[in-house]
């Protein structure tokens, strides 16, 4: 388990520090899902899920990777600021691998083999669902 993984319940962790992540909303963050699943033979590295209100998706990339790349509307990338301004900061909740998480789980979890999404990979399925 990284260290980064709560041993119970769900924490906030700051992006940038552990990883970078990409937040998409709704049905489009499902399908990206759903494709980069397909692709990597449900080995697509840490996808976040929220179960309620906008029910966005997660996908946890290497440190200091998600601005590297232009991601298109309705998605963002969540990275650590170099500014001074508090409100660029950016916090994921990250849900135990076991136990009550809600309203967070996992859609695939980190693994040693796949610790984290692959940028460039997740970029191209982004591309893809909006098409």
């Amino acid at each position: 388990m990284p260290s980064w993984v709560p041993a119970s319940g769900h924490a906030l962790r700051h992006a940038g520090v552990y990883f970078d992540a990409v937040r998409i909303a709704g049905y489009l963050g499902e399908e990206v899902a759903y494709l980069l699943m397909e692709f990597t033979d449900f080995r697509a590295g840490p996808i976040v899920r929220e179960l309620a209100g906008e029910q966005n998706m997660y996908f946890l990339l290497p440190p200091q990777t998600a601005a590297k790349l232009a991601w298109p509307a309705r998605t963002r990338a969540l990275s650590r600021h170099t500014s001074e301004d508090c409100r660029s900061q950016a916090f994921v909740g990250i849900p135990a691998f076991d136990g009550l998480t809600w309203p967070l789980d996992w859609r695939s979890r980190p693994t040693d083999e796949t610790p984290f999404v692959e940028p460039e990979l997740l970029h191209e399925m982004v591309g893809r669902a909006v098409r």
